[in-house]
């Protein structure tokens, strides 16, 4: 396979300028990635805040009382209910004014002193998740107090470090998710338009006539979704830094390297189903029918290891599987070259894969 630099380097040029030149392209291409990047940010996550509470508080003592400012100063409480029955608790519930209603004993105090206090708690499971989060929640305050929650005492539970999220803060693990899978649909959607509009605008025949070899042809289409793509994976990459605050503890150069890979395995799924679309709108709906499947199957919003055992196996032909673990990887654990590594193989061999498919599609059009 030869290459001509002049013609290759007038072939990608000709390519960026398609994409490029039109000042609209330009704001399209870079600005919503970043504005969803921003938005999505906050409203994608299963963090449970601001919910409503309701207190049945029958002891006056001051363990009742300060374990009541306790449950109430956290962020999780937005607003606080005073109850003064259980008919009213439970008609908070079945209304659905409240989240979960914590009902103190009147021998709370008393039994406070003993190391013996219990509080009922009870939970809207209509909304099961956040009513587990509270909870959880609740019980993490009883136990700090020693003090019970009505199902069992959990004084003995032992406490929980969190190693590279201290605080829980969910938007450190959905800034650098959501980054990677904005990054696939741009440069699958890039590429993949790529042939598919030179056959819908007529100049797919001046291809074949140009002096350019296929080989050219086809490294100038996957040129404008390789350097496009990595320019927002860094503009991404710099705005969970500096614009979310995400802590970047691993190697740049590591994750520069893994993240060229992934772009590249990423082009070559593109430039496969440009080369077997006729028009650029069988080419978006192609891309979007590959990639539901690739974020679901990822990662990204549920564990791989709770998928059943074919899934898991598909999931690992799916490149952002991969780059989502080295992305996580270097913000918050600072991930060993060993392990970016060992997911890094993974997308070269399916970069492998798919661009010499692609090739050999792209060159069956072109001859």
């Amino acid at each position: 396979m030869r290459l001509s630099f002049v013609r290759l380097r007038a072939q990608i040029v000709k390519e960026l300028l398609c994409v490029l030149r039109d000042p609209k392209s330009r704001v399209i291409l870079f600005v919503p990635p970043l504005v969803q990047l921003a938005i999505l940010s906050f409203a994608f996550t299963l963090e449970v805040k601001n919910v409503d509470i309701a207190i049945l508080n029958r002891d006056a003592g001051g363990a009742a009382l300060e374990f009541v400012q306790r449950a109430t100063a956290s962020e999780l409480v937005r607003r606080v209910h005073v109850a003064t029955s259980e008919a009213e608790v439970a008609a908070m519930l079945d209304e659905q004014r409240v989240l979960a209603a914590l009902v103190v004993p009147p021998t709370f105090s008393r039994d406070a002193r003993r190391g013996q206090a219990t509080v009922q708690v009870l939970i809207d499971g209509r909304r099961s998740y956040a009513g587990q989060i509270a909870l959880g929640y609740f019980q993490t305050i009883a136990a700090s107090a020693g003090m019970g929650i009505s199902a069992g005492n959990v004084r003995d539970i032992a406490p929980v470090r969190h190693w590279f999220n201290p605080n829980l803060t969910y938007r450190w693990f959905v800034v650098p998710g959501l980054a990677g899978v904005l990054l696939t649909i741009s440069a699958l959607l890039l590429t993949a338009l790529s042939i598919a509009r030179e056959r819908e605008l007529g100049t797919f025949e001046q291809l074949l006539v140009s002096p350019c070899t296929p080989a050219e042809i086809i490294v100038a289409k996957t040129a404008p979704g390789f350097l496009i793509g990595a320019t927002l994976a860094l503009l991404m990459e710099a705005t969970a830094v500096f614009g979310f605050g995400i802590p970047f503890t691993g190697s740049f150069a590591l994750l520069f390297g893994s993240m060229l890979l992934f772009i590249l395995s990423i082009v070559g799924i593109g430039l496969a189903i440009s080369a077997v679309c006729s028009t650029q709108q069988q080419a978006i709906l192609g891309c979007f029918a590959l990639a539901i499947p690739t974020m679901v199957l990822s990662g990204f919003a549920t564990p791989v290891d709770n998928m059943p055992e074919a899934l898991q196996w598909l999931a690992q032909a799916i490149p952002l599987k991969h780059f989502l673990l080295i992305l996580h990887g270097s913000f918050l654990k600072a991930m060993p070259a060993s392990e970016v590594f060992a997911n890094a193989w993974p997308m070269a061999l399916i970069a492998a894969v798919t661009l010499p498919l692609a090739a050999r599609l792209v060159r069956g059009k072109l001859q």
